[in-house]
């Protein structure tokens, strides 16, 4: 089952995700947690929480913050951080995204980054972080986007792929709007932003390995146009860079 692959992986990226450039950009925890509009007296859940950086960013501005994560080894290293840090209003717990015990409305707000695409069928997380959240209460989700091209979106997702097998599919702007309609969320604010990775650390991060990175060396050789949202550019150094695009979105449920 594909959820063995994702606790696996990240089983493996626990400690290297935790302290990633990218998950830990202060530009774009500000505007996710800004785009959150979190009041003091909200209680709020970080989904796929993964080692908890999001909800250490969220934790200062709010009643208290919950994480949850499939993988223990992710849950681990939150409550490690969140502890060092002094965070007494947070807690982390093991759980399933698209299956969670909590009763309908338990929360002010949901929050999710960098979670959809490695996840089948991704309408079910987010129906499951609808269902959790009170009537009128927020989802934030952060993610990023696959191209509308065909051509374009089959390309980067292959990489993708070799590069972490528990990645499933970066969804399209349309369809996570579409995903979001269907679980009774009502857009309110949307964002699209720059994402930049190293792309030598974005690559040694996942499990592919030496035969997974020269297939996508490979790969990237036959890029096909309309892939706007997954770019591999080389620095004047030398090193390369790639350059995603990440979609904010905030939802009220209705």
């Amino acid at each position: 089952m594909h959820e063995h692959t994702i606790i696996e992986e990240f089983t493996r990226q626990a400690e290297t995700f935790n302290a990633a450039a990218v998950a830990n950009a202060p530009g774009m925890l500000e505007a996710l947690i800004e785009l959150a509009e979190p009041a003091p007296d909200e209680r709020w859940l970080e989904a796929a929480c993964g080692p908890g950086i999001v909800s250490r960013a969220l934790a200062p501005r709010t009643g208290s913050v919950l994480g949850v994560d499939a993988t223990p080894a992710m849950i681990e290293v939150a409550r490690r951080e969140a502890a060092a840090a002094g965070l007494a209003n947070t807690g982390f717990a093991t759980a399933d995204v698209t299956a969670l015990a909590f009763p309908d409305g338990e929360f002010d707000g949901a929050i999710a980054r960098f979670a959809l695409h490695h996840i089948p069928v991704p309408g079910r997380a987010l129906v499951e972080l609808a269902r959790v959240v009170r009537p009128g209460g927020k989802v934030i989700l952060a993610d990023h986007i696959a191209d509308e091209d065909a051509a374009g979106m089959a390309w980067s997702q292959e990489i993708e792929r070799l590069r972490d097998p528990s990645h499933w599919a970066a969804l399209t702007v349309g369809r996570l709007r579409e995903l979001g309609a269907k679980a009774s969320l009502e857009l309110e604010a949307e964002h699209l932003l720059p994402l930049l990775l190293d792309f030598d650390d974005w690559l040694a991060r996942g499990s592919g390995g030496a035969q997974g990175g020269a297939l996508v060396e490979r790969a990237l050789v036959d890029r096909p146009g309309g892939t706007e949202s997954f770019r591999v550019r080389t620095r004047d150094d030398g090193s390369r860079v790639l350059e995603l695009r990440l979609w904010l979105a905030r939802w009220r449920r209705r």
